[in-house]
């Protein structure tokens, strides 16, 4: 079987990866380099803290599962770093309530005091702890994306970089081959759109119209410093999580609208938390566009009326791509998989019209 992926971003390079180990032959397209798109610049933090309602919480636990199982496959890996997520912010009921709620769903979570948190933590400045204490998610992890889909797209897939996707030759109800802008024609017996941002105008080359409402993020690395950042940390005003070589990834919702100013409030603010950053220099801003289905949720699995038609696109796709992308593949050589995607099929769109 000759499938064809667009884009060779976690998604992509997830079904890929998923199909070979189904016997198929992979093909996976992209209009640049792999992993230099939207995951290439994602806060890439593997969790389902926030996320609704109950059948995409549990899609996302079930990603999570899905990246610890790898990394025990893998232990010499070097993209998966657990240690979990620690947060407070200015509404300490709400986030005992949401504990609370999580715990009720088997979600690991549990109340650290500020001296417990300190204990994990030892780089925060202790005046900006709460004195009632943060919320901590043992579960949770952030990944080195890069690494992952370099580790992924290793498995025995043809990878054509730097050609994007100009069309779809299509026979009825059927693709029969994918037309890269340099002229070269790739015959299919099935297509997967893992294309993030660009999702929508490969689902139009093929007839569907996939409503999309894509959001900026901006994302700041520091120089190397010397602070002892181990985990996600999600404070006031200011993300955090480590980076490669002793960098600090920092973030914001702020920042994502924002221009300079709000690169170096977001910089003062991760100062103000961990002192140790005030030794640090930013390094490099880098911009993304998150990808995100109209209604939010992701968009998985087959097609009513392009019968070799796939799609695999979504937010959250580092959490989500492992376990969305056996799923998926599962669809692709013929296994139906309605029991865990049929709330995530594209028809919804157009049952909503």
């Amino acid at each position: 079987m000759r499938v064809v992926v667009v884009g060779a971003g976690v998604y992509g390079a997830a079904v890929g990866a998923a199909l070979v180990r189904r016997g198929a032959t992979v093909t996976v397209v992209d209009a640049g380099a792999p992993g230099s798109g939207t995951s290439g610049a994602t806060f890439s933090w593997v969790n389902s803290r926030n996320k609704q309602p109950l059948v995409y919480h549990q899609l996302n636990v079930a990603g999570m599962a899905a990246h610890q199982r790898l990394a025990a496959e893998f232990p010499l890996g070097d993209w998966y770093f657990a240690g979990g997520g620690i947060e407070w912010g200015g509404d300490e009921a709400a986030l005992r309530a949401k504990v609370d709620a999580l715990l009720a769903l088997g979600y690991e979570a549990k109340w650290l005091t500020p001296a417990e948190t300190l204990d994990l933590e030892p780089g925060i400045d202790p005046d900006r702890l709460p004195p009632g204490g943060t919320a901590y998610f043992p579960g949770e992890a952030w990944v080195e994306p890069r690494r992952l889909i370099a580790h992924l797209l290793s498995r025995s897939i043809d990878v054509v970089a730097g050609d994007a996707v100009a069309g779809l030759d299509i026979s009825g109800d059927v693709v029969r081959a994918v037309r890269l802008e340099s002229g070269r024609l790739l015959a299919a017996d099935a297509v997967v759109n893992c294309a993030g941002p660009q999702a929508a105008g490969v689902a139009a080359m093929a007839g569907l119209a996939l409503p999309m409402r894509n959001l900026p993020c901006v994302l700041v690395y520091t120089s190397p410093v010397a602070v002892p950042l181990s985990r996600v940390v999600h404070a006031p005003d200011v993300h955090l999580r480590p980076e490669g070589g002793g960098r600090i990834l920092v973030h914001s919702s702020e920042v994502d609208r924002g221009g300079q100013e709000a690169v170096d409030k977001l910089v003062r603010d991760a100062a103000s938390l961990y002192p140790g950053i005030r030794a640090a220099t930013v390094e490099s801003v880098r911009t993304g566009e998150r990808p995100i289905p109209g209604d939010g949720l992701p968009v998985l699995g087959r097609v009513a009326d392009v019968r070799n038609y796939f799609f695999a696109v979504s937010h959250s796709g580092v959490t989500l791509c492992l376990h969305a992308g056996e799923l998926v593949a599962d669809e692709v050589v013929g296994e139906d998989r309605e029991d865990a995607l049929a709330p995530f099929r594209f028809e919804r769109f157009e049952e909503s019209r």
